[in-house]
């Protein structure tokens, strides 16, 4: 079975631990986080940086995920993993939940009681 590049190695960035440019740039949270380890096939976050905050593309370190995902959804290594991941591609919902947990369900908003209206008492006149 051949191997499946992580992203390091698709844009031979060279920041994975180890690699020639950490000096200068410090090594990518990609290659570190283990979380993700093994997912689409990749080591640690290597094809999965879509939701890693602090990698560096386009010349440029990234911000969190929320900041980055726009640029990412056209980034050529995104769109390889996702084409040859086909129906086991995990949308980056289920990556956050395996880095972060499971999303807090919102509190349920608190249910008013409704106070039936008294019937007026027998033989008054309702309109005073």
């Amino acid at each position: 079975m051949p191997t499946k590049a992580n992203c390091w190695e698709y844009w031979r960035c060279e920041r994975q631990e180890g690699g020639a440019k950490t000096g200068e740039f410090g090594v990518c949270p990609t290659s570190t986080e283990a979380r993700l380890d093994g997912m689409h096939g990749g080591k640690n976050a290597g094809r999965s940086c879509w939701v890693i905050g602090g990698t560096f593309c386009q010349g440029a370190i990234q911000g969190s995920h929320a900041q980055k995902l726009i640029t990412c959804l056209s980034c050529e290594f995104f769109l390889d993993v996702q084409q040859n991941e086909g129906e086991d591609f995990h949308m980056s919902a289920v990556l956050l939940e395996k880095l972060y947990g499971p999303k807090p369900k919102p509190e349920k908003p608190a249910r008013h009681r409704v106070i039936p209206r008294r019937a007026p008492p027998s033989g008054s006149d309702p309109k005073g």
